[in-house]
């Protein structure tokens, strides 16, 4: 099943969430290591140490997409879709992906993980669920206004994801 060690070594590696950034076009705010002063507005974002990130990633991102009962590529692939889009939106893109292979119906998506989502997620082929899960992420990025600012970095950062599910 998951393994938040090593989705926290994807997510807080060089290449995907790094140091702090106050960006104005970046509709979070001032940043560091994917934490947002728009979500934390009373965290001092600028000296937030990397153990205070993953403790916030554990508790705030990992366990309520249910990391720990997600297969391994589904769990890093859902994860970095909490840490990037939100955690409604990490599990409205899994149960997006189990409707596009069949094995949810339509009327399933809604945000919320329960046990028709996770029966559906253990019938499901974990790579090729990421996989999907990774395009329809794409999708969203692209509808973003902010596509123009930062579609370049997300784009990266979805052939990464795909790169280390593929190796695991």
């Amino acid at each position: 099943m998951g393994d938040l060690n090593a989705a926290l070594e994807f997510v807080l590696g060089d290449s995907i969430e790094g140091g702090y950034v106050s960006n104005p076009a970046d509709p979070g705010g001032e940043t560091k290591f994917g934490i947002c002063k728009r979500s934390y507005p009373n965290l001092d974002i600028e000296h937030l140490t990397r153990d205070g990130a993953r403790a916030i990633y554990a508790r705030d991102y990992w366990t309520p997409i249910l990391g720990d009962e997600l297969p391994d590529v589904v769990a890093l692939v859902s994860f970095d879709c909490a840490v990037n889009q939100g955690v409604s939106s990490a599990v409205k893109v899994l149960q997006e992906a189990l409707v596009n292979q069949g094995y949810l119906p339509e009327d399933a998506v809604d945000g919320r993980h329960g046990s028709q989502t996770l029966g559906a997620v253990k019938l499901a082929d974990p790579l090729w669920l990421a996989t999907d899960m990774i395009f329809l992420r794409l999708g969203r990025y692209m509808d973003l206004k902010t596509w123009g600012n930062f579609g370049k970095g997300w784009t990266r950062r979805m052939v990464l994801l795909y790169n280390q599910i593929r190796s695991a």
